[in-house]
This record gives C-alpha cells, structure tokens and sequence, in this order.
C-alpha cells in the first residue's frame, strides 16, 4: 500500500510540529503507512492537491471554506481543539486515517 498523506496546516506552521512529531511516533509505533507533514496555511493551494487529508489547526478554523474551496477534492478536516490542546498524536492520527477512509469510499 501507497503511503498516505497527512499534511497539517496552522497559521505559522510551528504550533502543529510538536503534535507531527507525535503523530509520526504513533504512526511508526502501530506501523501506520503515512506521511505527516506540517506547513503554514499560506501553502494549502500549492501543497494540498498532494495531500490525501489535510488538516487545519483549530486556530485557523474560520479558514475551512476557504480551504475546501482551494482544494475541492481533497477531505479537509479541522482538528479538534482538545486533542490539539493535548498535543495528542494518537487521537490525531486516527481521525486523520478515519477521513481518508471516507474519503475512499465516496
């Protein structure tokens, strides 16, 4: 199986590299085939078409429709502000793998 792309995106790209580094450790330790990569918003048009989901940081939630609407086909989820708060890769990371599954079945 073809790596997976998570790419996250926060205003600044630095508040979302602690929590990759998690997830990258959770995703070795349960041998989950990803890529996870973090950039600031400004990038999404020219970085999302290469994502399988992106995520946004809560703090740049107002951003969604913008987001959907630069990259149309992609699944594009805001993470949710406790895990985020938690800096939790795990739970993250889950819910990164659960909107690419959705996203293939559609």
């Amino acid at each position: 199986m073809k790596k997976k792309k998570i790419y996250l995106f926060c205003s600044a790209g630095m508040s979302t590299s602690l929590l990759v580094s998690k997830m990258r450790a959770q995703a070795e330790k349960y041998e989950v085939p990803v890529i996870i990569d973090a950039f600031p918003e400004s990038l999404v048009a020219e970085k999302g078409p290469e994502a399988d989901v992106i995520l946004i940081g809560p703090q740049i939630s107002y951003l969604l429709p913008d987001i959907k609407t630069a990259v149309p086909n992609k699944p594009v989820e805001v993470i949710d502000s406790i895990l985020y708060g938690k800096v939790d890769g795990l739970g993250v990371l889950k819910s990164a793998v659960t909107a690419i599954k959705k996203a293939a079945v559609h």
